[in-house]
Formats: C-alpha cells, structure tokens, sequence
C-alpha cells in the first residue's frame, strides 16, 4: 500500500487516519444548497482510529441517545450516524457552524449523562433493541467531555 494514496470521493477517505489525535470534532463536508443553507458535516472522533474503537452496543446507544438528545437543544439537526469503523459518528447539520455545534454536542452528552435509559431501545422502536449498554455510552460520552478542551484539535502535535 502507498502512502499517498489516489484522491477519492468520500472526504474522510482522505484524510490520514494515522496522523489524526482522538478525540476530536472537525467538519468533514459543506455544501451550499441552492436557497442559500448551508449542510454542515461533522466529524465526531471518540476513538483513535486503527488503535481503539466503541464496541456495538455502546455506538448503539450513544446513536439512540444523541440522535434523540442533541434534538433538545437544536432544531437544525438532520441526521448523527456511526461510522462503520466504529470510532465516532458524523453529525449533518443545518446553518450550524463550529463553536455553535460544540455547544450543542456537550449538552446532549451531558443528557447522556443523566439519562436512566436508552431511548427506543425495545424491539417495536429500534432494529435490535437488546442490544444497548447505557454504562457504555455514558462512559464514552464522559470520556469525550473529558477532552472538552482538545476538540478543536484534529492532527497530532
């Protein structure tokens, strides 16, 4: 495998996961729609890529979770997805830029916090809805809190 890979389609294929320092929240995509929004993609890394990960349940839960959370504090958010890599979650919004986006992210992983349940987590609401860990997800989200103040740090030092 080369080092300097073809440039591809998707944003985060180019980015070099090995010279990235988790946690961190980055935008990953913009795009102008044609009335003038502005969709917003983030990037958010709990995890070091290729060295650590978010076992199932946990990325489970904390999708439920934020997904349902981050709704409490912003009407702007289209959709907060895992990656299949499982080390974070892209979050789509709409006309939010960075400093706003971070304080909605910390007050729905404060929610997570102080959640007793994981919402729609039942076989009627969710796909698999036995498979969640609450302990999971609050301690990923206590864990990313935790680095509040290198989120805006992508790269390694």
């Amino acid at each position: 495998m080369t080092d300097t890979p073809q440039k591809m389609n998707v944003e985060s294929f180019n980015l070099d996961h090995r010279a990235v320092a988790a946690p961190f929240v980055r935008i990953a995509d913009r795009k102008e729609l044609p009335g003038g929004d502005v969709l917003v993609k983030y990037d958010v890394r709990f995890k070091q890529p290729n060295v650590e990960h978010l076992e199932m349940p946990t990325v489970h839960s904390l999708e439920h979770m934020l997904a349902e959370h981050l709704r409490n504090h912003t009407d702007a958010l289209i959709d907060f997805s895992p990656m299949g890599c499982q080390t974070g979650f892209y979050a789509l919004m709409l006309n939010v830029e960075t400093e706003d986006f971070l304080e909605i992210l910390e007050k729905g992983l404060n929610d997570v916090l102080n959640a007793t349940e994981v919402p729609a987590a039942n076989e009627v609401q969710c796909g698999w809805g036995e498979s969640h860990s609450l302990e999971g997800a609050k301690e990923a989200a206590r864990e990313l809190l935790s680095k509040r103040a290198e989120w805006n740090q992508v790269m390694a030092a």
